[in-house]
């Protein structure tokens, strides 16, 4: 009996390798594909199978993608729409969570149902309403219109995931914090701000790939061509270039796509901790 439970387990052990084995080959194997494919010349992509590998470094294509294709526009559109979106998504969500959750007013568990209902309201809906605001208030064709409406999506997802987090901060810190003189002010900036940094970084990861892969409100509230994001700007970098230069245009994929696969890589291990720092309370 044990020969056999050894042989089975072991074999439930190959199984498991080669399942991660294969899902590992799914995920990696596309990337590794489009970096070898932004390093091909003009000739290999209809000279070459698709699955060829490069015959040497066309790093023109990046060039191309960078000054012809407008890359360089499109990113600091992205980083000037992101980032202070994600300061305002941050510090609004906390701040609300944490007086959802540690201070006592009436109706803390009301508004905390309305932030919830938020998330369940569909993008699609809010489209028409929104454009005709931005219209008639000046904000279409701004990078502000992204700025307001990824700040608004992000605050019920935000402010639902700091709630979890600030439950798991002992009340006995903040009522020592009282005994010892200290404001509201100084208790959630030098306190629970600091104790909640691994979650912060968390919930700063997650927004950061919803507002810097969005693609529908860009397209919506944005039709001027320097001010596009680089979602948006993909998609008329490929119109330019059509079936023709496909080095530039996957050149330019892989300019969107790789700064943020090594954000997450070099964050993943806060972003763990902070996942977890919230399950347990006490």
């Amino acid at each position: 009996m044990n020969t056999l439970e050894t042989k089975s387990t072991s074999i439930g052990m190959w199984i498991g390798k080669l399942a991660i084995f294969i899902l590992l080959l799914v995920e990696v194997y596309p990337i590794i594909w489009l970096l070898l494919s932004s390093l091909k010349a003009p000739d290999e992509f209809t000279l070459n199978p698709m699955y060829a590998l490069p015959e040497g470094f066309h790093w023109q294509n990046f060039l191309d993608a960078w000054n012809v294709g407008n890359m360089g526009t499109y990113f600091k559109n992205s980083i000037l729409a992101t980032f202070p979106s994600l300061f305002l998504i941050i510090f609004m969500g906390s701040g609300a969570a944490f007086a959802i959750e540690k201070m006592r007013w009436k109706w803390s568990k009301g508004v905390m149902l309305l932030f919830t209902a938020g998330i369940m309201v569909p993008v699609q809906i809010v489209l028409l309403p929104l454009f005709t605001i931005f219209f008639k208030t000046g904000l279409l064709n701004s990078l502000w219109s992204l700025i307001l409406v990824y700040t608004t999506f992000g605050l019920p997802l935000t402010i639902l995931m700091f709630s979890s987090y600030f439950k798991a901060l002992p009340n006995e810190v903040i009522e020592s914090a009282v005994m010892d003189g200290a404001s509201i002010y100084q208790i959630f900036f030098k306190i629970a701000v600091p104790i909640v940094s691994n979650a912060i970084v968390t919930v700063a990861l997650v927004q950061f790939f919803f507002v810097w892969n969005d693609l529908i409100f860009a397209m919506t509230f944005i039709s001027d061509t320097n001010l596009r994001t680089l979602q948006t700007g993909l998609i008329s970098f490929t119109g330019e270039y059509g079936q023709k230069q496909w080095g530039p245009i996957f050149a330019s994929i892989s300019l969107a796509v790789v700064p943020t696969l090594i954000l997450y890589l070099f964050l993943n291990k806060l972003v763990m901790k902070g996942m977890t720092s919230g399950a347990v309370k006490g």
